[in-house]
């Protein structure tokens, strides 16, 4: 396995219903990130589909199955270029919907993570929570973990995935305007307080009304940002991250004297409360 690792967040617009074009745009940036010597390729959430959809019923031609064409046809490239890449779209499992992402390498399908915190917001509106727990998946680039958007607000997201061994986080998603907070605050915060890389990668453009903000980035296992796209443009960010630096969880600030390790130092007996259902009031 290598160490070092060159990350490409392809911050796109991209048209609503319009599956094979979309598709196609990402196989384009696939082939331009792939020359530009990235090993790992991420978009952003519903990136073949869209997802500012009026109605679970006006979603469903357009998604798809897991495995199916779309992720064929990534394969394909992925086994090509010799590349991974991870691709938001609404998978459709018998009468079942979700919010979906792909990770997907030159061996094919290596998994897939479908979105379990739901916002009432544009097609998560409509379609059905997450059923599986968060995964890490193990490959030739590192340990990865797939997370959503909204699932970003939730801690817990991230920490499991870091207990589970990730090296990198993964986070598509379709930021609206007015979530700038995010950006400025969460994503870094993720990074640091688990001590991983993360990307988030963002579209641009209206869709329906709905302008997109952008601010896509990569965040190195220190909180530090090492790349980061701008509000109103389309744009390929890269960075190169160490899997060594993820993997050594101690921070020694004076040796000796002053040592802290986020993971190690944890007090799991005391945190039960987290997990708790019993006395949450129902959503109304």
């Amino acid at each position: 396995m290598r160490d070092k690792v060159k990350i490409a967040a392809i911050q796109m617009d991209l048209k609503i219903m319009k599956n094979r074009e979309n598709l196609n745009k990402v196989l384009l940036e696939m082939k331009t990130a792939s020359n530009n010597g990235a090993h790992l390729i991420v978009f952003p959430e519903c990136a073949l589909t869209g997802y500012v959809f009026a109605s679970r019923e006006e979603a469903m031609p357009f998604m798809e199955t897991i495995p199916g064409p779309s992720t064929d046809k990534l394969a394909a490239y992925c086994k090509e270029l010799g590349v991974h890449v991870i691709v938001g779209l609404l998978e459709i499992d018998t009468d079942r919907c979700y919010n979906a992402a792909v990770l997907v390498g030159p061996q094919g399908l290596v998994g897939k993570y479908r979105k379990n915190h739901l916002p009432f917001l544009g097609i998560d509106r409509f379609i059905d929570p997450g059923d599986k727990p968060f995964q890490v998946y193990n490959t030739p680039i590192g340990n990865i973990g797939i997370h959503i958007c909204y699932d970003c607000n939730f801690p817990e997201s991230a920490r499991i995935m870091t207990l589970l061994g990730a090296d990198i986080l993964a986070l598509p998603t379709n930021w609206p305007e007015g979530r700038g907070k995010i950006v400025q605050y969460v994503i870094n915060t993720r990074a640091f307080e688990n001590k991983v890389h993360l990307v988030a990668v963002d579209r641009v453009g209206r869709e329906r009304g709905t302008r997109f903000m952008g601010h896509s980035k990569i965040v190195d296992a220190w909180g530090d940002t090492l790349a980061e796209a701008g509000s109103d443009e389309e744009e390929t960010i890269y960075a190169e991250v160490s899997l060594a630096e993820a993997r050594e969880k101690r921070t020694i600030l004076k040796p000796g004297e002053f040592e802290v390790d986020f993971i190690h130092d944890r007090r799991p007996e005391l945190y039960s409360q987290v997990t708790k259902v019993e006395g949450l009031e129902a959503k109304s």
